[in-house]
């Protein structure tokens, strides 16, 4: 029998290949003008890469600039050394402005009246938002009524606030002077203590009350950062912006020796009154530190 030949099937070219090339090509083309689009609406997001992989955003940063010997770091000012500076400026400034108001001013001292220190402790609380002047025009009355630390003591708070009423804060002031009277007699036997902390234990006294004791009746150190102070040591420049109470006293210890700091504040009491005025214009024009005022310079 004669052998069939099977027909010789003609050569298929294979080109499934070329086509999942051709697809696979035209699919990162069409992903990476989708990336290009994300790219450009959000750019801070950074890249993506391959195929729905997210890359870490890059940081826009300027290289360091590598010194000499290689290394990397730049060389820091020592922490602190511009405040060091700023203190030992300030401090110059305020030995010149304490020499001129000592010329200015020879006489300074408290303008509330007083001879005896728990008088002194009354009139400071009477004086808060009213006037030295008003004070001891109506201190004179309690006193008169009341001419002891027992007397006041014991005065109902109403009698007391009958008579400070002209000083504003009627009750307020009252309540506070009969209590403190109080803790006078029974913790100190009638004596105000000469303590810092104790003074600030003591009903309605507060820093500047403390410190004005502490000054004016036992000669110790102490600034008092009434409202005079606080306006004019920021205008001289001894104090950059600052109107807490406390801290301009804190910030005046630093640069204020301590003998002076308690005249040193009377005489900005003076100055601010006459010169360096708060409701008007101050009078830089006749004021002994034109020169070397911050608001002037």
């Amino acid at each position: 029998m004669q052998e069939r030949k099977t027909p010789e099937m003609p050569e298929r070219k294979i080109t499934g290949n070329k086509r999942t090339e051709n697809k696979r090509a035209k699919g990162e083309i069409a992903k990476e003008k989708m990336i290009n689009r994300e790219a450009k609406k959000s750019p801070q997001k950074g890249v993506r890469e391959g195929a729905g992989r997210k890359t870490k955003a890059v940081k826009n940063t300027k290289k360091k600039p590598v010194s000499k010997t290689g290394n990397t770091r730049t060389k820091r000012k020592p922490a602190g050394k511009t405040a060091l500076k700023n203190i030992a400026e300030k401090k110059k400034l305020a030995l010149s402005v304490i020499e001129r108001l000592k010329r200015e001013y020879p006489d300074a001292g408290c303008s509330l009246d007083y001879n005896e220190a728990w008088k002194l402790l009354v009139s400071v609380r009477l004086a808060a938002q009213c006037t030295d002047a008003r004070v001891n025009v109506v201190v004179v009355g309690l006193y008169e009524k009341f001419p002891d630390v027992a007397a006041l003591a014991a005065a109902p708070v109403e009698e007391i606030e009958e008579i400070v009423r002209p000083c504003g804060l009627g009750h307020s002031k009252a309540r506070d002077i009969s209590a403190c009277m109080k803790v006078l007699l029974e913790k100190y036997g009638g004596r105000v203590p000469d303590d810092f902390d104790a003074l600030l234990d003591l009903p309605g006294v507060g820093r500047k009350s403390a410190n004005l004791i502490m000054g004016d009746v036992f000669g110790k150190p102490a600034i008092v950062t009434d409202t005079h102070c606080i306006r004019l040591v920021n205008r001289m420049g001894l104090v950059d912006g600052v109107k807490e109470p406390k801290k301009v006293e804190m910030a005046l210890w630093k640069i204020i020796p301590e003998e002076e700091g308690n005249d040193f504040c009377h005489r900005l009491v003076e100055h601010g009154r006459a010169v360096c005025t708060a409701r008007t214009n101050p009078y830089c024009d006749k004021c002994c530190l034109n020169d070397i005022c911050k608001r002037r310079i």
